[in-house]
């Protein structure tokens, strides 16, 4: 017995069409209401499944658009990274200020930088039971198949803080990262003036966009403006304090000519930590302002915070699935996410 056949047996709902079709609820929302664009062979894909079903319209259907709830799945990576609790803490609090409109947002966590965590999660994602996801990408093929089966499936597609190639998602929000490592780099030769030697650089993983971008664009104004300062390979601490204090204070003991430090992940709390024996500490450039950060700015522990407002970003994903939902077009320049350089003489 064909699955059309079997769900014939009782009446027949708009979930069961989208679940036949591979398409989320928004998508057959939009074909049976005949609002707004939808490929045309995702159309055809909903039509037939609403023949095959024997799907029929009533009262409720076809008022749908005004009663339609929108579930969103955002998938973040867990640990103890500051600034992505805070952004877990934003969609939750944004999207609950939203529950008046039908939005709804889960969030689950994978472990930092595990595409293949990452990938079970989008994989295993049924367009039926929500209506876009957005994550903070690992660029793998086997998160491109998911997101590309996604794709097919007319679901909206988002991600966070690090990006994949843009033929693969509707949106990414976030900083742009290359300017991010420019600036940084900037900032790094102001403070060394004349001073020359080998700036130590921390990330999480390299394998990941965001962090390969950043380094990227520091080393190119490095070469550029700065000649006489050099970026070390990226110690690579996947974000976590204890790593980065142990192995930042090793290549700080074996090499003599340190004059700056480029923290372009998280971890901080162990890269101050391997900072505390020398004296005196060479200039230290971080990403995200947090507590922690914002302390170390006060008592000169670091000389400079890089930020992407978490805020805005849970903002501007909601809305910009919600939107992806509805079939509607969203501002992409209003959901720009911008660069914020913090000093300890202008925090806020």
């Amino acid at each position: 017995m064909l699955a059309a056949e079997r769900v014939r047996m009782t009446r027949s709902t708009i979930h069961d069409v989208a679940r036949v079709a591979r398409v989320s609820l928004s998508t057959v929302d939009r074909v049976l209401n005949d609002r707004n664009r939808v490929r045309p062979a995702t159309r055809a894909r909903v039509e037939e499944a609403v023949r095959a079903l024997g799907y029929v319209r009533n009262a409720a259907a076809a008022n749908l658009s005004r009663q339609r709830r929108f579930r969103f799945l955002f998938v973040l990576p867990a640990g103890a990274n500051s600034f992505m609790r805070n952004l877990e803490r934003e969609v939750v609090a944004y999207a609950r200020s939203l529950a008046a409109e039908g939005v709804e947002a889960e969030v689950r966590l994978v472990p930092p930088f595990d595409g293949e965590a990452l990938f079970r999660e989008l994989d295993a994602l049924t367009p039926g039971a929500f209506d876009g996801t957005a994550f903070v990408a690992v660029d793998s093929p086997a998160v491109r198949r998911a997101v590309a089966r996604l794709q097919a499936a007319d679901l909206g597609v988002v991600t966070l803080v690090s990006d994949l190639p843009a033929d693969l998602r509707a949106h990414f929000i976030g900083i742009d990262n290359i300017r991010a490592g420019r600036t940084a780099a900037r900032l790094l030769g102001g403070f060394c003036g004349d001073r020359a030697g080998r700036i130590a650089v921390v990330a999480g993983a390299m394998r990941v966009n965001d962090h390969a971008e950043r380094y990227a664009g520091f080393r190119q104004v490095l070469a550029q403006d700065f000649p006489h300062l050099e970026a070390l390979p990226p110690v690579e601490a996947l974000d976590d304090a204890g790593r980065a204090e142990t192995r930042l204070a090793a290549l700080l003991d074996a090499t003599e000519d340190v004059v700056g430090i480029y923290s372009l992940g998280a971890g901080n709390r162990g890269v101050v930590a391997a900072l505390g024996r020398r004296d005196p500490a060479p200039p230290v450039v971080v990403h995200e302002l947090t507590e922690h950060s914002r302390r170390w700015l006060l008592e000169g522990r670091i000389d400079a915070v890089i930020r992407q407002d978490p805020a805005r970003e849970a903002r501007a994903a909601l809305r910009t699935l919600l939107a992806l939902s509805q079939g509607k077009p969203f501002d992409r320049d209003e959901n720009r996410v911008g660069i914020e350089i913090f000093l300890r003489d202008n925090l806020p």
